[in-house]
């Protein structure tokens, strides 16, 4: 009996230990969308973090205390002093029922330190209500650089009309949610579409409470502007920003939200009819009543613990089933579904009309440049925004593994010195891709034009150098994914209105694991003169074939020649042979452009030495960025002596003249490395077939 008594309570505590867990899982759905930001990061046992701890702690436990509360649904709360203050708020969206609204708190509060253990920015939504917390001040509108739309794909027989109607009903429920006050500014309201439609449009608008008014509306007014492009027509949509968001549907979105039902007409007075009961008296068979109410409270509470039970092992089943999804393996990125990522970013999906517009019909002036997928084009939509328009070719190289690649990629991607993909549009065989317009072009329109390389002076190159290191290093390290760039060149480096560059093009990305930190592939891509040996030769691409690509364009930046048509005299030799040549000879000064005649002499030859180390033949020498951003920010390290580069020309004269031969016109010749070299070339075999993109910039 012991033994059995035992047994029973071990297996009561081990369902008890299961259900406890189960609920606890359940209790923190993950955000349907979040960000962190890369401004800081904190540890576990820094101030800031125990200071964020407490913050939501304090709103957690408020949120839990206001059962009676009319004013429900704004919780923040502040912790610690400058320069470790922790912000944080959490805000339920109009509508929402208290026990909805705690339950959200609670999961928020949870989560977002799940989602962002290090960043000491960072926000995230639920249906029901969205955090957001900060090292700054969150008050007022935050400069957190989220935007995030999800539109329904069905679209209104009548789109103008639906667009019109939609349209005066979302500026009134910005303007009601604009004029709130410190508790509240939200905004819920519908509007009945003329005949011959039935829609109804519901539509929903929230602003953190403790913003002004200007703030609100100033947030609203940006969200709404991205109507026109991203949402024409639509039944539905949701669009998202750190301190507001926009919700229209054709359905309610919270029951409190409907109008009240008109009131019922007065009852009829009824006919005699005398065996009925008065209807105040009070019913017989009292005890019959009591026990059938008795038997339909208990038969209700089992269904609804059966209920219970069949929809946790359904979750369960669902959540094992969505991990076991077999992994397709494409050449660019491993993917669990293709078609579900795409349709997860079709809050980006541009329609095609709306380019074609903004494009003037894709027309020759408005043409940027051609690259080696397809022509780049410059658009304005309508709501002003210049936009650049990345049309692949029909018989692109890029297909729609590539194409899929860069949106799924970049779409991810937040920091200042990446372009930043705005949106996609697929249509037919046109396969468009819709970036942030970036005014002063790509870095090669500079450092290779005599004239225009005299504008850029050392403190500029020398700016640009560090913007590409911190972007390459986001890629490697600091993003939630680790990705290889693989064709990084002057041509996809673009300079903004101020001359901050931004890493582009994204085509030939590859996707690793955080702990990965080597690939092979039987298929090589990228520009000769940028692509590392190792992977010329053998597939083999690392953070380190980056690495050489970024020590290739230090040299060109400093030299404001190219690496692979370097003219030295009458001679033609590759730079990187050139500048360590030099560099050994104590000459490092002959690399340096003309052109430079002013800025530090000290820092120029630094440079060249850190571009030396990043070219080196072995891959296990050459530094990481993160070494590098902080070689080019400390002055006083003390850098390691570089070994000989990678296809020194002294062993390579006719390896590079086997390896790319130009048409004559500054584009390389697509073509796979012949098998078995010529007796003349000591060029090793290669194990792939090599695809070349033109130099010609995109």
């Amino acid at each position: 009996m012991e033994i059995g008594s035992l047994s029973l309570k071990a297996l009561f505590f081990l369902i008890f230990a299961i259900a406890n867990l189960i609920l606890t899982t359940i209790s923190q759905p993950d955000f349907f969308y979040h960000y962190c930001s890369d401004k800081g990061n904190y540890t576990n046992n820094s101030p800031f973090k125990k200071n964020l701890d407490t913050a939501l702690a304090s709103i957690s436990s408020n949120s839990n205390t206001d059962n009676r509360r009319v004013d429900y649904g704004f919780y923040n709360a502040t912790s610690g002093e400058d320069p470790d203050t922790a912000n944080a708020k959490v805000l339920c969206r109009k509508g929402v029922p208290l026990e909805q609204c705690r339950s959200c708190v609670n999961n928020s509060v949870r989560r977002i330190t799940q989602n962002c253990p290090t960043q000491k920015e960072g926000a995230g939504w639920y249906h029901d209500c969205q955090i957001l917390y900060s090292n700054n001040s969150v008050h007022d509108e935050t400069d957190l650089p989220v935007t995030y739309i999800a539109r329904n794909n069905r679209a209104a027989p009548d789109a103008d009309g639906f667009n019109e109607e939609r349209g005066e009903l979302l500026d009134r429920l910005r303007e009601e949610a604009a004029s709130g006050t410190s508790i509240r500014k939200s905004a819920g309201g519908d509007v009945k579409l003329k005949n011959p439609n039935t829609f109804t449009i519901y539509g929903l608008v929230d602003c953190f409470p403790d913003m002004s008014y200007f703030s609100c509306e100033v947030c609203l007014s940006r969200l709404q502007s991205n109507l026109p492009s991203c949402c024409n027509g639509s039944l539905g949509a949701r669009m998202l920003a750190a301190s507001c968001q926009i919700n229209y549907e054709i359905h309610p979105l919270y029951q409190s939200l409907l109008s009240p039902p008109p009131p019922p007409p007065p009852p009829s007075p009824l006919p005699s009819a005398p065996n009925l009961p008065s209807p105040t008296s009070p019913p017989t068979g009292g005890n019959n009543g009591n026990t059938a109410r008795t038997v339909i409270i208990v038969a209700v509470s089992i269904v609804s613990a059966i209920i219970l039970i069949v929809g946790i092992c359904m979750i369960l089943r669902w959540r094992n089933r969505k991990q076991k999804i077999p992994v397709r393996k494409y050449e660019n990125v491993a993917l669990g579904d293709a078609s579900e990522e795409i349709s997860s970013v079709e809050t980006i999906q541009f329609n095609f009309d709306d380019i074609k517009d903004a494009t003037n019909d894709f027309s020759s002036e408005n043409k940027l440049g051609q690259g080696g997928f397809g022509a780049v084009y410059k658009g304005k939509l309508p709501n002003g925004q210049h936009i650049a328009v990345k049309r692949l070719a029909h018989n692109s190289q890029q297909g729609d593994v590539e194409f899929k690649n860069e949106v799924l990629l970049v779409v991810k991607l937040q920091h200042r010195n990446l372009v930043r993909l705005l949106g996609f549009c697929l249509q037919g065989r046109e396969r468009l891709l819709i970036y942030e317009f970036v005014p002063n072009g790509s870095l090669d329109h500079f450092i290779f034009d005599f004239v225009k390389r005299t504008h850029l002076g050392w403190q500029r190159r020398y700016n640009i150098i560090n913007g590409i290191a911190r972007g390459l290093l986001y890629l490697h390290e600091d993003s939630r994914l680790r990705i290889i760039h693989r064709d990084l060149k002057a041509s996809n480096i673009l300079l903004d209105e101020e001359m901050n560059p931004k890493i582009a093009d994204f085509g030939m990305a590859r996707l690793f694991e955080v702990d990965e930190t080597q690939g092979n592939t039987s298929r090589v891509v990228g520009t000769y003169g940028y692509m590392a040996p190792e992977y010329v030769m053998h597939g083999q691409f690392s953070i380190k074939s980056d690495v050489f690509s970024f020590g290739i364009l230090v040299l060109e930046i400093l030299s404001g020649q190219k690496n692979n048509c370097f003219r030295n005299g009458e001679n033609m030799e590759d730079l990187a042979s050139f500048a360590w040549k030099n560099w050994r000879a104590g000459t490092a000064t002959n690399v340096i452009d003309l052109s430079l005649s002013v800025g530090s002499m000290i820092e120029m030859i630094r440079c060249i030495h850190i571009g030396l180390l990043c070219v080196q033949e072995n891959v296990a020498s050459r530094p990481t960025m993160s070494s590098v951003v902080l070689m080019l920010n400390s002055s006083s390290l003390t850098l390691p002596i570089p070994s000989e580069p990678a296809f020194f020309m002294h062993s390579t004269t006719n390896k590079l003249n086997t390896m790319s031969k130009s048409d004559g016109v500054g584009h390389s010749i697509t073509r796979p490395i012949q098998p078995h070299p010529t007796p003349t070339t000591s060029l090793q075999a290669s194990e792939n077939d090599v695809s070349i993109t033109e130099f010609y910039p995109r």
